[in-house]
Parts: structure tokens; C-alpha cells; sequence
């Protein structure tokens, strides 16, 4: 998987990923994005759900916080987020049937380290007062917060009926172009952290090889579409890149 990861990093330099604003029909029949957003996103959520009610450890005060903290992300991303977007936007299948097959994959691999792989004694109650726990949890939610506020950010762009592109400003958008994007990568790095685990860290080299190309593609739209607008807002990390 990590190494799948970085062949998607180099690959997304080169390959426009067909969706949102950069959408192209050549990935796949278009599907109602409210639509392909649940059906994306839903399966990890149910794998999860899955893994931790068949566990002995489901009721483990820090592997049941672990998923609630993760069950709470694909909450809102499956069943809020999708009923939030706005206007007749679609997502090739092909897209959608590729995020279902990371999705399950990812699910299935956090929830065997946290409920099953995980030694018994490491995840005890003392586990709240690391600094790993602790950090970690801090940029979880901090970056949760972020990502929502962006895609407020973003759905308030336009009124009813306009379909033109505009410069999302405001929040983290002040800093970097993709600021959603940087909302997530905080977020699973977070994750990463606090469950100090090399799952973790695999789903925020996934969430970085994923984002960041796709974050470099939107800063080069914005640029052509906006110039000198943009100023000096960087592409995903603010001040960095």
C-alpha cells in the first residue's frame, strides 16, 4: 500500500484526477456527486463499524475513542457532508469505484491494527497522557475543524444557479489555495499520532501522496484563471508549499 502511494503521488503530477472542479468525463459515467459521495465514503464507515462490534476490545476506553474519533470523520463525510453540496455536480465512476476500493482497504487496515493486531497492553488507559495521545489528538481535531470550515468556505461561494469559479478567500484559504485538502492532511497525521501506529502513519502518507499533487493542479488553475489574485498563497502547507 505505501508503495502504491507513492506511485500515485509521482503519477498525479502528470494525470488529472477527474472530479470537483476538474472534472472529465473520460474517468467514468458521470453519477450525482450526492450520490457517489455516499457510496464513496460509506464502506469504510460499515468496515469499521464491522470490525470494532466483533472485537473483544470494543469497549476499551482508548481503542473505542479511536473510533469514535475516525467513525466521527466518515460520519459527516458519508452522511452529512454529501446532503451539504450544492447545485447538479457530478463524479465519474470511475473515481468513485476507486475511492470504494481504497476506502474498504484503509477501513479494514486501521480497524485490524486498533481491535485485533494492536498489543493487548498497549493501548491501555495510560495511553491518554502521552504525548503522542495527546499531540495527536489536538491535530485531529484541529484539522477536522479546518476541513469543515473550508468546505463551508467553499459551498457559500456561489448563489443559487451561478456556475462560475471563484477564488475561495477566508480561514486557511487566506494562506494556502487547497485549504480543505491541508485540513485533511492535519487531520490524518493527526490520527497517525495519536494512534502512533504504522497504519495510521499509512493512511497520512496516502492522504498526502492523494492531496498534494491534486493541491499543486488547483493552485495552476487558480493562477490562470486569477493571476495576480492569488498572491502569495501556497498550494496545500501554508508558507511551505
Amino acid at each position: 500500500m505505501a508503495v502504491i502511494a507513492a506511485i500515485v503521488f509521482v503519477t498525479l503530477y502528470f494525470v488529472e484526477a477527474g472530479y470537483g472542479m476538474l472534472f472529465n468525463q473520460k474517468w467514468g459515467v458521470p453519477i450525482p456527486n450526492k450520490i457517489a459521495w455516499v457510496c464513496m465514503e460509506a464502506p469504510v464507515f460499515i468496515v469499521m463499524l464491522v470490525l470494532w462490534a466483533g472485537s473483544e476490545r470494543q469497549f476499551e476506553t482508548v481503542p473505542l475513542l479511536f473510533f469514535l474519533f475516525f467513525e466521527l470523520h466518515y460520519f459527516q463525510r458519508a452522511f452529512i457532508f454529501p446532503l451539504l453540496i450544492k447545485g447538479k455536480s457530478k463524479m465519474p465512476a470511475g473515481i468513485m469505484t476507486m475511492g470504494i476500493v481504497f476506502n474498504l482497504l484503509n477501513g479494514y487496515i486501521q480497524g485490524m491494527w486498533i481491535f485485533y493486531l494492536s498489543p493487548e497492553n498497549m493501548y491501555s488507559i495510560q495511553w491518554l497522557t502521552t504525548p503522542q495521545f495527546i499531540t495527536g489528538t489536538i491535530l485531529f481535531f484541529a484539522g477536522m475543524w479546518i476541513n469543515w470550515q473550508s468546505d463551508y468556505i467553499v459551498r457559500h461561494l456561489r448563489k443559487p444557479g451561478d456556475t462560475n469559479h471563484y477564488l475561495p478567500k477566508g480561514g486557511m484559504f487566506n494562506y494556502v489555495t487547497s485549504a480543505n485538502y491541508f485540513g485533511e492532511l492535519v487531520e490524518w497525521c493527526g490520527f497517525a499520532i495519536l494512534t502512533w501506529s504504522a497504519s495510521g502513519a499509512l493512511f497520512a502518507w496516502w492522504t498526502f501522496a492523494n492531496l498534494v499533487p491534486r493541491a499543486n493542479t488547483i493552485w495552476h488553475k487558480y493562477k490562470a484563471m486569477f493571476g495576480k489574485e492569488v498572491g502569495s498563497r501556497k498550494r496545500i502547507i501554508p508558507f511551505i508549499y
